[in-house]
């Protein structure tokens, strides 16, 4: 992709500004820009239609005023030509994904029938369009610090677009000011706080630590078998550590999670090396020690 766009940057540069050439060669840049979209992607061998169609056609004109005003403000040494790409593919989407435009996609989906192949699409379509809008509020911002607000804010975001692609069909167009982003707003600022509750809640387990897996040993036990533990694991006879992971993620399994433990990475530093929540993380961790305790006292005693 990145070839081929510069030579189309390239041959727009080689054209006078405004000529047909130009725009020729502005449009042809354009299309290769949005090649790499997230939505208005076709279903299958389908071509694009109805909302999905319109909306394409929409940004498509948005971006080729977009390319031709900066094509020339482009400068290759201040960043790549993918960055530049993308950063105006996903202003030109913000600038056509309105209120009412995601309203649209959010009735598109509601049209067809539970588990079809073409709910399924519509909702994929307009969980990126929300995602892509910028439209998403960030509540209570500033009652935590940076990066425990962002973790915190991802898992609520995914909640609430896993409630929006479940009851999409409780959204009524029709109820309060009638605007689609205040009724998922509204469900992210509960959820958020949903969230924070799970971390104050006394029968929350708090972050499993290094003695989770240190106290799988008796304490008399001299400091050396913390070692063996960490050879038991690094060993991973049958690669059954490995194999146990968090769902759709074989890279997040409890081998490399305790060994990025015993590295003296914290809990913060590894969920943001894997994207993956706090609270997510400390529920696989904690069923992890108790499910291979036996295993790992085996290995200690023999």
């Amino acid at each position: 992709m990145d070839e081929r766009l510069e030579q189309l940057v390239k041959e727009v540069q080689q054209h006078t500004p405004q000529t047909q050439e130009w725009q020729l060669a502005i449009t042809k840049l354009v299309d290769e820009i949005l090649r790499s979209r997230k939505i208005c992607r076709p279903l299958g061998s389908q071509p694009l239609f109805g909302v999905y169609q319109k909306l394409y056609k929409q940004v498509r004109q948005q971006l080729l005023c977009d390319v031709g005003e900066k094509i020339n403000q482009y400068k290759p040494k201040q960043t790549t030509l993918r960055i530049w790409s993308n950063t105006l593919q996903t202003q030109a989407f913000r600038t056509i994904l309105d209120d009412a435009q995601l309203k649209k996609l959010a009735l598109e989906a509601q049209h067809h029938p539970p588990h079809t192949e073409l709910r399924q699409y519509a909702l994929g379509e307009l969980i990126e369009a929300i995602r892509l809008s910028g439209k998403l509020c960030r509540p209570h911002r500033a009652n935590f610090s940076v990066q425990f607000y962002d973790l915190l804010y991802d898992e609520a975001v995914n909640k609430t677009l896993t409630y929006v692609c479940r009851k999409i069909d409780k959204y009524d167009p029709e109820r309060g000011d009638k605007k689609f982003m205040n009724w998922v707003n509204f469900r992210l600022d509960r959820i958020f706080i949903e969230t924070c509750r799970e971390f104050r809640n006394p029968n929350f387990k708090e972050l499993p630590s290094i003695t989770d897996l240190e106290e799988i040993v008796q304490p008399e036990e001299p400091p050396s078998l913390v070692e063996r533990v960490r050879e038991c694991l690094e060993e991973d006879a049958g690669d059954v550590f490995k194999q146990t992971h968090i769902r759709n993620r074989p890279d997040a399994n409890f081998s490399a999670i305790a060994l990025a433990r015993f590295s003296g990475k914290s809990w913060e530093e590894i969920s943001v090396d894997f994207g993956i929540s706090l609270p997510t993380l400390s529920s696989f961790f904690q069923r992890c020690c108790e499910k291979f305790r036996p295993k790992l006292q085996q290995y200690l005693y023999n």
